[in-house]
């Protein structure tokens, strides 16, 4: 199955403005990038340098479609692996592969010479060469040329400095989220990250990675503070629900859901309940209570937020006529969709 790719998904479909990693996805066309990935197919000991992220998704995919016992050795350009940090949906799946000892990441110095794309094995060194809207794939096949190039390849790489994908990689996402949460939430963040382009959701815009998690998670009637110590928010203190957590796989560390949880009450998806807890702080139960929200499809739900985050807001922003009413069903009260 071809990679997903950046498409029209935005950070905010109220703004219109898509995310940093959705545009820089698209600076590769899609010949390039098929032509990338069936150059890199099957081949073994793979080094690349100079890599940017619109050409990190056709490598992926090869690798993915390799059977290779040794790790592809891929250098990537400066910022490229910050900007992993930021997207949810390729920076899981490039953390799973370097995980599972697929790829060995890093990331070249700054100098004009890692501009250069360049893929290089045993009997064959590529280049992405032409000029910038017209990328093409050169390769090169003779041996006596061959050898040097791919010394020089892996001299790149071996200058390069090793990297770590600020995102966890998506089996410890998915095995953490059934421990702390459950099986059908971890479910539902499976089917999502499988649907969703690399380029949908992100760090920052109306809609971010968070905003979609807390969605994901109030249609489960989860605590606030169970999906807080999942995604791994390690402020310290605070005030409101921003309480201080364990260590989580760090999706969002250094980050509340404060802002997010807030967005969606008031656009009438979600509530925040309160529920005593002993003698301490009460808890907030998080739960969808819009239909539409409620019926969705693991991989609409992010339409369903586009949706709403695109209605107009009045004074106190709140949208103005809510779709739906405002209808508020107990959780008893709801049919109970297939666990399967």
């Amino acid at each position: 199955m071809a990679p997903p790719t950046a498409g029209d998904d935005t950070s905010g479909p109220d703004s219109g403005a898509p995310s940093d990693v959705a545009v820089a996805l698209d600076e590769a066309d899609d010949r390039l990038a098929d032509a990338i990935e069936g150059a890199l197919v099957d081949r073994s000991a793979v080094v690349a340098v100079g890599v940017p992220l619109a050409l990190l998704p056709p490598v992926l995919a090869a690798r993915e479609r390799t059977e290779d016992d040794s790790p592809w050795r891929v250098a990537c350009r400066p910022g490229v692996v910050d900007a992993l940090g930021r997207a949810f949906v390729l920076g899981t799946a490039v953390a799973e592969a370097v995980a599972a000892g697929a790829i060995d990441l890093r990331t070249s110095r700054p100098d004009s010479a890692a501009d250069r794309v360049l893929f290089a094995s045993s009997d064959r060194v590529d280049a992405v060469a032409g000029p910038e809207g017209d990328r093409t794939l050169v390769t090169e096949e003779r041996p006596e040329r061959v050898a040097g190039a791919a010394r020089a390849v892996r001299e790149r790489f071996a200058a390069a400095t090793p990297a770590t994908v600020d995102m966890p990689a998506r089996s410890r996402l998915l095995a953490a989220a059934g421990e702390t949460l459950d099986d059908r939430f971890a479910a539902d963040v499976a089917a999502v990250l499988d649907a969703l382009p690399y380029g949908a959701v992100g760090r920052t815009g109306a809609i971010t990675d968070r905003t979609l998690l807390l969605a994901l998670a109030a249609r489960h009637d989860h605590l606030l503070w169970d999906l807080r110590r999942w995604i791994g928010d390690e402020s310290n203190g605070g005030s409101g629900d921003d309480l201080e957590s364990d260590e989580g796989v760090g999706i969002a560390a250094g980050q509340g859901l404060t802002d997010d949880r807030r967005a969606l009450v008031r656009r009438g998806l979600i509530e925040a309940i309160k529920v005593p807890e002993g003698d301490g702080r009460p808890q907030l139960r998080l739960r969808a209570v819009d239909d539409a929200l409620l019926r969705a499809t693991p991989e609409e739900v992010l339409s369903v937020l586009r949706g709403r985050f695109a209605l107009p807001l009045d004074e106190d922003g709140r949208i103005r006529d809510l779709p739906g009413g405002e209808e508020r069903r107990p959780v008893w009260d709801r049919p109970r969709r297939d666990k399967n």
